[in-house]
């Protein structure tokens, strides 16, 4: 099982090298830089930020470097806990650490020209091929693909999960490897049950122990810079059963669990999502037993939506979701998996869509200033720009989520955000935009009583 602090202390250390990888190939390799500095380019040209070059390339080299890291501790999960069968790319505890070794060797025998940045790249092809795997390894939404490592920096990636543990006692031959991710809770719990109509009423045994909560420990304190710059913080379990309690239990019970849809403009890691799934869940296989239990899985999947800006988190939301809709359905290969859809983007909640309403409540409550359509010019190419507009243009039943407390240092977001939301004034904090495009995703009430509103929830 994985020692989780000496995890994410030695990713820490990692990371570090990982980023001065990045930056030193693109100091000396002008045609891996040149596609950075014309994204960066467009972006200011349309006012989407206003950080100077330098400053916004350092987000960019810990982003792609924190994607290198989480796109390999996917794939080591799935190894350690059966899920890619016999296969083995990276690493594994026991038989696994060989076969993971002779398919490096095989894959050089056949590209003897070739380094281990090209090596992982053929492993993210192989494993996105995979029944939900390839919206992880999207060849334009995830960050390895724009900014490779070198060979040098992949191999120093590939060793790191082969590492032994040294002061384990045992002789170097049987050492275990020092970072195993088999987790025995992943198949041997069972589907967190919930009692009532949608209400929370599961202990510690299952979702405080959630084998994916990890991933969420990563999101939140892997870069130190990433922290303050998306204002990472997990949310609490029980606050995250509080909330939904108070928004989706009422949200069920006044339009029936089947009609439910909730969304979570600023998920995270996942946290109200993976509730809102278990819960949906629970209802759909209470009120219809005969139907097959993985239809049932892509019903709640197709009711639960995310939006973050940040990839990472989005990348790690989508991952726990596949993994808890495998759980409920006892699949422990991915090779016999139906391609689960999970409805979790990557894109800038404040920026995209248009919420039906939203211009009729600005005019009524705030002051008479007609809402914006989204017009943005410009989209980052880690953003699901069409998804996101689609997610953030509709209403939902249940609106939850953990919205930043900070303000916006990029003068450009900051007045973007002024622009579109008329409750910014002064030194705004995020959460103000974010009370807003709460309220206008949620359903509107006629006002009467004859169409009920829908409920909001943040912290």
């Amino acid at each position: 099982m994985i020692n989780r602090l000496t995890l994410l202390h030695d990713l820490q250390k990692l990371l570090v090298k990982l980023q001065d990888d990045l930056r030193s190939r693109c100091a000396e390799r002008p045609e891996v830089e040149a596609p950075l500095r014309a994204q960066y380019d467009a972006a200011r040209a349309v006012k989407r930020t206003a950080e100077a070059y330098e400053e916004w390339r350092e987000a960019q080299f810990t982003q792609a470097a924190v994607a290198w890291i989480l796109s390999c501790v996917f794939i080591r999960f799935l190894e350690d806990n059966g899920l890619l069968g016999n296969l083995a790319y990276l690493s594994g505890p026991g038989e696994r650490l060989a076969l993971a070794r002779d398919q490096h060797t095989l894959y050089f025998r056949q590209h003897p020209t070739q380094s281990d940045r090209e090596y992982l790249y053929h492993v993210f092809h192989q494993v996105r091929g995979l029944p939900g795997l390839a919206s992880l390894f999207h060849d334009t939404h995830n960050p390895v693909w724009r900014l490779g490592l070198s060979g040098d920096g992949a191999q120093l990636l590939l060793e790191f999960w082969q590492k032994l543990n040294a002061e384990a006692g045992q002789d170097a031959a049987h050492a275990p490897l020092l970072h195993d991710f088999t987790d025995p809770r992943l198949f041997s719990l069972s589907a967190p049950q919930r009692g009532g109509e949608g209400r929370g009423e599961v202990g510690a045994d299952s979702l405080s122990e959630d084998p994916t909560r990890f991933l969420g420990d990563l999101y939140q304190d892997l870069s130190e810079d990433a922290k303050k710059r998306f204002a990472l913080l997990q949310t609490p379990i029980f606050i995250e059963e509080f909330i939904l309690d108070r928004t989706l239990t009422p949200a069920i019970e006044t339009f029936g669990y089947q009609n439910v849809r909730m969304i979570d403009p600023t998920c995270g890691s996942g946290h109200f999502a993976l509730g809102g799934f278990h819960r949906l869940f629970a209802l759909h296989q209470r009120h219809h037993p005969a139907v097959e239990v993985r239809a049932l899985a892509q019903r709640a999947l197709d009711q639960v939506f995310g939006v973050d800006l940040n990839p990472f988190a989005v990348a790690i939301a989508r991952f726990r979701l596949l993994l808890a809709a495998l759980h409920v359905c006892d699949i422990r290969r991915l090779a016999d998996a139906p391609a689960f859809e999970v409805h979790i983007a990557t894109g800038d909640s404040l920026l995209h869509g248009n919420p039906p309403g939203w211009e009729y409540r600005r005019q009524d409550f705030l002051g008479g200033h007609d809402a914006l359509e989204d017009t943005l010019k410009y989209y980052y190419e880690t953003e699901d720009s069409e998804i996101v507009r689609r997610f953030l243009s509709q209403s939902y039943h249940a609106v939850v989520g953990n919205p930043p407390y900070i303000t916006v240092k990029d003068k450009a977001l900051n007045e973007a955000y002024r622009q579109r939301f008329a409750s910014c004034h002064r030194q705004y904090s995020l959460a103000v935009p974010f009370m807003e495009l709460f309220f206008a995703l949620a359903l509107k009430g006629d006002g009467k009583g004859q169409e009920s509103a829908g409920f909001v929830g943040l912290i």
